[in-house]
């Protein structure tokens, strides 16, 4: 099962956050703190204070030392020092992740609340792995007609890291409150053939009966607020230790934004709340599931072959989805 406890990466921004804090209540610069622990460069207390590298356990006591940490704080954040560099031994915890994955991965570790939102798509913790694989091969035809390298092999090791991520929403200790709004186009004709749809139904109706996780079907005529046209997916991420900054992923589907930035997340927050009121209550999204469901197991069928000559079946258009990381 994926981890409860926050990602590397995490504890990374939380620890570099921190360290950031102590250095300015000392009203020290950066330059001054190189100085006086002696380091050769100046853009190790950068990284660090950023999260972007590996801390050193040494390196962040010789700074604990200078901002003259009391005990208690010390061992605190000597603790996600550990954590922060513990990155092998976080991704051992899954049965399967790749890169492209994990970075997502590292956002929900930890969650105490997940809410998103996708225009055109089922969120990648919702997907069915005939789902994924459909969104997994069309961003990979998206990428043979550009020109990208050959990575044919590498869709169902993307498909088994998606579906690791799930068991967040269903680990028997601390699984975060999930919620999803749905925008019925994403559950329609063009996102996949009957019984690809019918399966991913099944498989939402049944995730909108845990506890802790709650779905909302957007339909398609349904105005938000005053005509609002929300353009793009997004993901909001709260965790469990509340010094842990809420963060904002924007999925622009062949690039992802990160943010903790308070006012572009309260935007986004404002937004979810008028996409919540707009869709359907969870009981009747429940309801809408379940029928659509029926509908779709009837499609999906396969129809009653009949006796007499055989004929050319049809050509088939070949199509590409939407290239999505989630």
């Amino acid at each position: 099962m994926p981890p409860a406890a926050p990602s590397p990466i995490l504890r990374r921004r939380r620890l570099g956050g921190e360290l950031r804090r102590l250095r300015e209540a000392a009203g020290l610069t950066g330059d001054q703190v190189i100085e006086r622990v002696g380091w050769a460069s100046a853009s190790k207390l950068s990284r660090l204070e950023n999260g972007r590298s590996r801390p050193d356990p040494a390196d962040v006591r010789d700074l604990l030392d200078l901002y003259h940490v009391d005990d208690a704080l010390r061992l605190e954040l000597l603790g996600i020092t550990h954590e922060a560099g513990d990155m092998r031994g976080w991704l051992k915890r899954y049965p399967a992740m790749t890169q492209q994955q994990r970075g997502f991965a590292e956002l929900e570790a930890g969650c105490a609340e997940i809410s998103e939102y996708n225009p055109v798509l089922v969120p990648g913790l919702l997907q069915t792995s005939g789902y994924a694989r459909m969104r997994i091969s069309s961003a990979w035809q998206v990428d043979q007609a550009a020109g990208a390298p050959e990575a044919e092999d590498e869709i169902e090791t993307e498909i088994r890291a998606r579906l690791a991520r799930q068991s967040a929403l269903t680990r028997e200790t601390d699984p975060p409150r999930y919620t999803a709004v749905l925008e019925e186009s994403a559950l329609g004709h063009r996102a996949g053939p009957p019984d690809v749809l019918h399966e991913q139904l099944a498989q939402l109706c049944e995730l909108a009966m845990l506890p802790n996780v709650t779905l909302h079907v957007l339909p398609r005529d349904t105005p938000i607020g005053q005509w609002y046209l929300p353009p793009t997916a997004f993901s909001v991420y709260r965790f469990a230790d509340p010094l842990d900054p809420e963060t904002l992923a924007i999925e622009g589907g062949f690039t992802d934004v990160m943010s903790t930035e308070v006012i572009t997340l309260n935007r986004y927050k404002v937004v979810f709340e008028w996409l919540c009121t707009a869709a359907l209550s969870a009981t009747d999204t429940l309801s809408w599931l379940i029928d659509s469901s029926g509908r779709l197991s009837v499609a999906a069928t396969p129809p009653t072959v009949a006796s007499g000559p055989a004929t050319a079946p049809a050509q088939r258009r070949s199509s590409s989805g939407r290239l999505t990381e989630r």
